[in-house]
């Protein structure tokens, strides 16, 4: 854990204007085997401390390495982002108000789930589930399994007077399965298992996860005997991971504050409708439904308490998410999504846990509604730009015909303008699962949580006709 050095040079100091001082520690695991060979074994630690001033509107940054209890090194990086700043206002002279101040807190979060894993423990895990891979399931080409922890710690003393200290653990197992089909073209599956929470509890053995791989070796084989989609436009049921991916990467990045300043099309759609009544999104800070959300923020790293932000709100686009600076531009509130990846990296806003909110259907019910389409489960990369278009992979689904799952479908794709897909949802499913395994690359690399409901859209699917 980070010992807390700050205290001492705040207390010997003190801040003389906007102050934001930073120590960070991120710890990054991995262990990858491809058809029971060692192909990766990384372990890796940076911690360092960051300082943030602003003055004028100017802000000045500065970073370094070798934290410790060396007060005089702490006050350098200090003085280096303050000259910065002050640099920086005598050129473009903002002359802006102050932000306005926090009232002053001390919160710590999740520190009690820190158990730093050792590599061989990771090994031991992920060669077991190879063995079994490889003794059990007949039919691959390659198999591929991979563990990654990522545990991101956080100090954060704000010269308003909040102290903020917080650790978020993940963890994570992937899984690639690759066969082929009757023509001899390579099928592959992929899945991921874990989330929020440290390796060693969310992963106690190996044995607990031999289901999962069993349902995701059945599915490849379904796959590898599935058939093409149709192309056009489909009436398509997205399941909670493309659900999850839409809010994110087609709607979320539209309306984060820096992006809708430089021309994303959630400037102009501010109060108008670009969902379904049926749809509401929400960028979710820390808890949703009464449990932890998969990436927990309840301090951001500018010292603003996070509160969940309303994206979407029964159709109309009624916010934005941001930092103190663009909140202060839009007269708006902070809600605590001015996050940053590494000790040397300034705040951005960013997402959380971007999730559409459920609804008040059940997903048998939308699959027997559906007499030709589709019921699409999972998704892998795509792209979406600040206008909403997008287009993303599908690879795994199948047909619903009359009302009944049919064969499963090979890769494919969905694209289109989020908010005129999203206008067609005319039906929501009444629970959510979560994705924790993805990273935003804003700019830096960041974990977020991404999830929803299951909703039923008019969308254009790729295929072969």
């Amino acid at each position: 854990m980070l010992q807390d050095y700050l205290q001492a040079y705040v207390n010997k100091y003190g801040f003389s204007g906007y102050t934001e001082l930073r120590a960070q520690q991120n710890r990054n695991r991995g262990v990858m085997m491809l058809n029971g060979s060692l192909t990766a074994n990384t372990s890796g630690t940076s911690r360092g401390l960051s300082a943030r001033v602003v003055k004028g509107g100017a802000y000045g940054f500065a970073s370094g390495t070798g934290y410790g209890d060396n007060l005089e090194a702490i006050a350098r990086v200090v003085q280096t982002a303050t000259s910065n700043a002050t640099f920086l206002d005598s050129r473009v002279q903002r002359g802006k108000p102050d932000f306005p101040a926090n009232a002053p807190f001390v919160r710590k979060d999740g520190l009690e789930h820190d158990l730093p894993v050792e590599q061989s423990y990771l090994l031991g895990i992920v060669d077991e589930l190879d063995s079994y891979i490889a003794e059990r399931f007949p039919r691959l080409l390659s198999r591929r399994v991979f563990a990654r922890v990522l545990d991101m710690e956080k100090l954060l003393y704000t010269s308003d007077g909040v102290v903020s200290h917080s650790y978020v653990p993940r963890s994570n197992i992937y899984v690639v399965l690759t066969t082929q089909d009757k023509d001899g073209q390579p099928v592959e599956h992929f899945k991921v298992m874990g989330g929020y929470g440290n390796f060693l509890n969310k992963f106690p053995n190996a044995q607990d996860l031999f289901g999962q791989l069993e349902k995701q070796y059945e599915q490849l084989i379904l796959k590898a005997e599935g058939v093409y989609a149709k192309p056009g436009i489909q009436t398509v049921i997205l399941d909670s991971d493309l659900a999850g991916i839409l809010a994110h990467e087609a709607v979320g990045h539209t309306v984060e504050a820096d992006f809708v300043e430089t021309g994303s099309v959630g400037g102009p759609m501010f109060g108008k409708q670009v969902a379904s009544e049926k749809v509401s999104l929400v960028d979710i800070a820390h808890t949703a439904f009464g449990k932890l959300a998969p990436v927990p923020v309840f301090v951001d790293d500018e010292g603003t308490l996070a509160q969940d932000q309303m994206l979407i709100e029964n159709g109309i686009l009624t916010g934005y998410m941001h930092n103190k600076e663009s909140a202060l531009k839009f007269g708006h509130t902070p809600n605590g999504n001015a996050r940053a990846y590494e000790f040397s990296d300034e705040p951005l806003i960013r997402m959380r846990n971007t999730c559409i909110l459920p609804g008040t259907d059940k997903l048998e019910d939308m699959i027997e509604s559906v007499e030709d389409g589709y019921f699409f489960t999972d998704m892998n990369n795509g792209q979406a730009d600040s206008t909403g278009e997008f287009m993303f992979g599908v690879p795994m689904g199948f047909e619903i015909k009359h009302g009944k799952l049919g064969r499963a479908v090979k890769d494919t794709t969905v694209s289109g303008v989020a908010f005129e897909v999203l206008k067609t949802a005319d039906m929501v499913s009444d629970t959510v699962t979560w994705t924790n395994s993805g990273m935003c690359g804003k700019k830096q690399m960041i974990p977020v949580g991404m999830g929803g409901p299951a909703i039923k859209v008019q969308i254009n699917v790729g295929g072969r006709a």
